[in-house]
């Protein structure tokens, strides 16, 4: 490591100039630290990490039988990835979630039509590290100064709730609640649209698309109101809205024909977005090829009018009202609608919020972060030792990363390691305390060697379902873009989502019922 002996001084220096020398070197190690990684170089770094995850998955343990408390907040795609990692001989490890799984969010829009079921993409939170306690209970406030936090349990049996508060301390303390739906102030939207961010919303979407066609099969019921109970509205053309609207395309396009071929002239899909493109993380030419392809039923449904078509995608279209039946545009037009989806953005849950208010170094820097705890290269919430924040509630000052489940899962796995492998954690550049443990550490060398690199997102590309057995990826190599689209896409993007489940139990469910919906339909049941 660098020599940090003061040079140039004719006495021994004081205190302070010792403790500015060091910020000085932390400061330029932290510069050089934080330089960007090629993409290869980054593949090189995940690579042994994976290697260690497997042959090296823990550092020396502490044997002065004092073990230091983690409390993870959050059951979701970064607190799934920590637990994993977590080396949880070394601490009293608890998760306190109201949700007592993990749920492979990317699935829930085919969930919500029946391409999949439900338990095939959850997985218990306490199998991802049984090692680990799990409280199922809310957390509803956290005192950084007592490092203590309070949570609420709701158990109810019939119409009969009991609420139970209690207190839990902690030394970590990693709050990975993810965010919220975010209205936009839209009035209408919480009352009237579904969400579909939990495997609640899917459930509820499923019963009410079937529900739309069972109301407009009632006698005597005029063509007009038939068609608007028939009108499905999904508001945002990102990933969730476009592939949503896939979903419930194929369900309307090869299973509602042989139920209600009566009512299939009525059907409409709306899909309106308040920006100029589709899939805005996307590369133009994929952007064109979703709108295609989505558009393309309107000819084989046989309802190919230019004025009135099957599937309708509007852009520019922002959304100024949500009424019970209708929705009110900024054009000035209106759609009278059976079921809505809102899928605009994500905005930052309210335990989020009270943090940011009040912690004064994340009050002045909330015009970028908007709501998300603000952390430092290494993930640490500024102005609040002992707390970490991962995934979509996060923001990362020096490079943002944009709200995925991808983020989220190599901060979570990356927090993981360094907890896990013999790093101090309260210096201000966590360094190595100990032996050098692993491939990560062993290959390391010069000034660097006994510092943990900063965390460095590795973007494995964008995948998106675009309906009719066609899906868009792209994968970004430095400068170069790779594009997939159509059966190689599908293929590409069904053999990544198998691979990305977090069990066996989950990839074998999850093809069954990929099988089960090729042979037989989706189910249509309303349960």
């Amino acid at each position: 490591s660098e020599d940090l002996s003061p040079r140039g001084y004719a006495v021994a220096p004081t205190e302070r100039e010792q403790r500015e020398l060091l910020e000085s070197v932390d400061a330029a190690l932290l510069k050089r630290l934080e330089e960007p990684k090629s993409y290869f170089e980054l593949i090189w770094a995940k690579t042994l990490e994976a290697v260690d995850d497997v042959f090296f998955p823990a550092g020396d343990l502490d044997t002065s039988g004092v073990k230091e408390k983690v409390v993870v907040l959050g059951s979701g795609w970064g607190a799934q990835a920590f637990v994993s990692s977590l080396n949880a001989d070394k601490y009293e490890a608890v998760i306190v979630s109201p949700r007592n799984f993990f749920l492979f969010t990317p699935m829930l829009a085919g969930a919500s039509v029946g391409t999949v079921e439900y338990r095939s993409i959850t997985q218990p939170i306490r199998e991802a590290n049984p090692a680990v306690d799990y409280l199922e209970a809310t957390c509803t406030d956290v005192n950084p100064e007592a490092k203590r936090i309070t949570c609420q349990s709701v158990a109810c049996e019939g119409s009969v709730c009991d609420i139970q508060t209690f207190d839990v301390d902690y030394d970590h303390l990693i709050v990975s609640v993810g965010a919220t739906t975010n209205s936009f102030g839209v009035a209408g939207v919480s009352e009237h649209c579904h969400f579909l961010k939990q495997i609640e919303d899917a459930a509820r979407i499923r019963r009410n698309v079937v529900n739309c066609f069972e109301r407009a099969n009632v006698p005597e019921l005029t063509d007009d109101q038939r068609k608007a109970i028939l009108t499905f509205v999904v508001i945002g053309a990102g990933p969730t809205g476009v592939e949503f609207c896939a979903e419930l395309c194929d369900f309307l396009e090869e299973d509602a024909p042989k139920y209600y071929p009566h009512l299939m002239k009525h059907v409409r899909v709306k899909l309106i977005e308040a920006a100029d493109k589709v899939l805005m993380a996307f590369d133009a030419q994929l952007q064109q090829e979703a709108i295609q392809t989505l558009t393309q039923r309107n000819s084989r449904l046989g309802n190919s009018d230019a004025t009135d078509p099957f599937l309708e995608i509007r852009l520019q279209a922002g959304v100024n009202e949500v009424q019970a039946s209708e929705i009110k545009l900024s054009d000035g037009s209106s759609i009278p609608y059976g079921l809505s989806v809102w899928a605009a953005g994500n905005g930052p849950i309210p335990l989020t919020l009270d943090l940011t208010n009040r912690i004064p170094e994340q009050e002045s820097r909330q015009q970028a972060a908007r709501g998300r705890l603000v952390v430092d290269p290494w993930l640490r919430v500024l102005g609040a030792p002992g707390i970490w924040a991962i995934g979509d509630c996060s923001f990362v000052e020096s490079s943002p990363c944009v709200a995925t489940a991808q983020v989220a899962a190599q901060q979570g796995a990356f927090l993981g390691r360094m907890f896990s492998r013999n790093y101090d954690l309260d210096s201000a550049l966590p360094r190595r305390a100990g032996e050098k443990f692993g491939l990560v550490q062993q290959l390391s060398f010069g000034e660097s060697a006994d510092v943990l690199e900063p965390f460095q997102f590795l973007n494995l590309g964008i995948l998106a379902y675009i309906g009719d057995s066609k899906a868009l990826a792209q994968i970004q190599l430095d400068e170069n873009v790779l594009k997939s689209t159509g059966t190689a896409g599908f293929a590409l993007w069904r053999s990544v989502y198998l691979s990305k489940q977090v069990s066996w139990r989950n990839r074998v469910l999850v093809f069954i019922d990929w099988l089960k919906t090729r042979a037989f339909g989706r189910d249509m049941t309303r349960i």
